[in-house]
This record gives structure tokens, C-alpha cells and sequence, in this order.
């Protein structure tokens, strides 16, 4: 699919000069960049990638002399990343799925499918299901009776959707996910070790022998429009209230969100982050890679935690967060670097005491 610069612009709300006719089919580096490709060069330290390549146009950075690289149309950009947004959307035209529905699913009469939606090979679509207008399933994706999924989605191959799940708008949901999973939840019939230690949080009195019984998940999941999930990420249903994500947050491959978890708007959650059962985490919230979050807590509006922190307590909203336990990001600091000057102390430790001893022994003779 071919783009005018001239589109382009107006689609980043950028300037651009030279000649807006050119059309690109795609985008690339600029010394890699062919002549029907337009090039990425929104920074200085591309220029001599631009003079390399072969591209008739290119994404500059604000005062650039375009034309001294051999250019004949130029769009110039303030944030490169945002920029990116938009080119890399316009050039997207995502899975190719045939319209209307694959002879080889199996749709249950009572669902309800929109106009101009478009459903894969072998999937499974159970009873009383919506799905809405413009939606597109790639194939081999099983939705739950009573499922609601909204307009314009993506889901593709591989995507389990539970029972009584409801999904907004404009939804993006990467292989493998599942929505709607039991939560993992279990009870013995006394209190067990885990009681137990979170009480005295030292030795357990007796051990007994105990089996555990489930607690069966009568809960849903509940998301908002313009989420988008990744590849082999599960959430779990609640246990009796819905575990719910938040309109506009993005989680990444990878995450476990368990049941009665509360997600709020617009958070990031990185590759391997868990959110253990009944936690609140507020909006705004960026977790890192590989964050833990424990059950029962907390996280307030606009946290950030770095990758790796173990969060175990409640965090006040806008903190920046790092550790584990997790502490102010500057706190940690400290520690990490407290924790490099250790073999040095130790060193002068041993010292010290080698001196004291001579010392001490040569008091003893006199």
C-alpha cells in the first residue's frame, strides 16, 4: 500500500517540503532506504545514513537541509517516537482476513455478529455472543457464551475468550492470550501454613496435613476500549466481582493479571509483570519488566516501577519505585551502590582488626 508524502504529513500532523507527490510504499533506515521507501532519519546522527542511501524522501528533524542530502521532498518531525506512531499505522494493514465468516467456524445461532466483521478459519463462537460491527478474527479463536466484544477489534490466532467476558472498542489482542481464565484461588478447612506465617511471619506452631478445595471463579473480566493485550498473557476471571482493565492500558506478552485484580486507565505493563489476586492498581501505572505485585494491595494513580521490583505493600500515588522490596527509586540507589562498597569494607575491616590484633599483642609484651 502506497503513501504520499504529502499523506503522510497530514496523517503526523507534520510539515513538510519538496515534492508531496512522491509515493512510498514503506519505511526503512536510511542507508538501507530504496527509492520507494521513505527514510527515518529524525536526528542528526542519521545524516550520514541519508547521504548512503537511495531514498527520495525522508522523516528530518526540525531545521534540517534536507536538499544537501540529495532529497526531493522532506517531513519534519519534533517527536520521533510519536512520528513513529503514525507512519508505522499508516503503512500496517494488519492480518489478511477474508470478509464475512469462514465456512470451517462453528457459530451458535443465538450469536450476534456486526456488519463488516470478519472471522477466521476453525473458530468458535459460543451462544449469545456480540460481536461488533468491524471486528476481526483471525482464526482459531474460541469466545465463550455470552461473551460481548466491541467494534473494530483484532484478535489473533490462538485467542481464548471466556465466558461473560466484556470487551470495548477498537481492542488488540495478540496470539495465544487467555481472557477470562479461572482465577487461582484455594482454602484448606483450618487455617494453613501461608495463614499461618503471614501472621507470625516466623515458625509455624504444628504442620498438619490438609487438602486444598477451589474456590470457584463466579466472576467475569471486564475491559475497556483501546486495550491492547499481548501474546500468552492471561487474565483470570474474579471471583465473584469482575477482574477489569482500564480503557487505553496496554499489557505486554507474558502477564498474569489473577482474579478480582483492578487495572485502571491508560497503564503500561511490561513483559512478565504478575498481579497477584484482589490488588487495585490505579491509572496511569507503568510496571517494568518482570514486576511482581502481591495480593491485597494498593498501587496509586501514576506509579512507575522499574523492572524487577517486587512491590509488597501499598505504594502512594506518583512515586518512583525500585527493588525488592520495592523502595524510592533514590533509596535503592543507595543501596546498590552501599552494596558495591562492601568487599572494600570488608577489606578494611579485615585490616583494621589485623592492626588491633598486632597491636593488642604488642601491649601484651611490653
Amino acid at each position: 500500500m502506497s503513501q504520499t508524502i504529502e499523506q503522510i504529513a497530514k496523517a503526523l500532523e507534520a510539515r513538510a517540503e519538496g515534492d508531496l507527490t512522491i509515493e512510498v510504499t514503506g519505511a526503512s533506515e536510511p542507508a538501507a532506504a530504496g527509492p520507494d521507501q521513505i527514510a527515518l532519519a529524525m536526528s542528526e546522527k542519521y545524516a550520514e545514513g541519508l547521504q548512503a542511501g537511495k531514498a527520495r524522501a525522508a522523516l528530518v528533524w526540525e531545521g534540517a537541509d534536507w536538499r544537501a542530502y540529495g532529497l526531493e521532498a522532506a517531513v519534519f518531525v519534533t517527536r520521533p517516537r510519536l512520528a513513529m506512531a503514525g507512519l508505522s499505522k499508516a503503512f500496517d494493514p494488519g492480518p489478511s482476513i477474508a470478509s464475512g465468516v469462514h465456512p470451517s467456524c462453528v457459530i451458535d445461532p443465538t450469536a450476534v455478529i456486526g456488519a463488516d466483521a470478519a472471522i477466521g478459519p476453525f473458530t468458535i463462537v459460543g451462544p449469545d455472543v456480540r460481536i461488533g460491527p468491524g471486528a476481526r478474527i483471525v482464526g482459531q479463536v474460541t469466545i465463550g457464551e455470552g461473551a460481548r466484544i466491541g467494534a473494530e477489534a483484532l484478535i489473533h490466532a490462538g485467542v481464548r475468550i471466556g465466558a461473560q467476558v466484556v470487551i470495548g472498542d477498537r481492542f488488540v489482542c495478540q496470539p495465544g492470550a487467555v481472557i477470562g481464565s479461572d482465577g487461582f484461588s484455594f482454602v484448606t478447612p483450618d487455617p494453613s501454613g501461608v495463614e499461618e506465617i503471614r501472621q507470625t511471619l516466623e515458625q509455624r506452631e504444628e504442620i498438619t496435613e490438609q487438602k486444598w478445595t477451589r474456590i470457584h471463579s463466579l466472576g467475569t473480566v471486564e475491559i475497556g476500549d483501546d486495550v491492547e493485550i499481548g501474546a500468552n498473557t492471561c487474565i483470570d476471571r474474579g471471583t465473584v466481582r469482575a477482574t477489569a482493565i482500564g480503557s487505553g492500558s496496554k499489557l505486554d506478552n507474558l502477564v498474569h493479571i489473577g482474579h478480582n485484580v483492578q487495572v485502571g486507565e491508560d497503564c503500561l505493563l511490561c513483559g512478565q509483570v504478575g498481579v497477584a489476586g484482589s490488588t487495585r492498581i490505579g491509572h496511569r501505572v507503568v510496571l517494568a519488566g518482570q514486576c511482581g505485585v502481591s495480593d491485597n494491595i494498593t498501587v496509586g494513580d501514576d506509579v512507575i516501577a522499574a523492572g524487577g521490583t517486587n512491590i509488597y505493600t501499598n505504594v502512594p500515588k506518583g512515586r518512583t519505585i525500585w527493588g525488592s522490596p520495592a523502595v524510592k527509586m533514590e533509596t535503592q540507589l543507595e543501596i546498590n551502590k552501599s552494596l558495591r562498597r562492601l568487599p572494600r569494607l570488608f577489606a578494611q575491616m579485615a585490616e583494621l582488626r589485623e592492626t588491633v590484633t598486632k597491636l593488642t599483642q604488642k601491649g601484651g609484651t611490653e
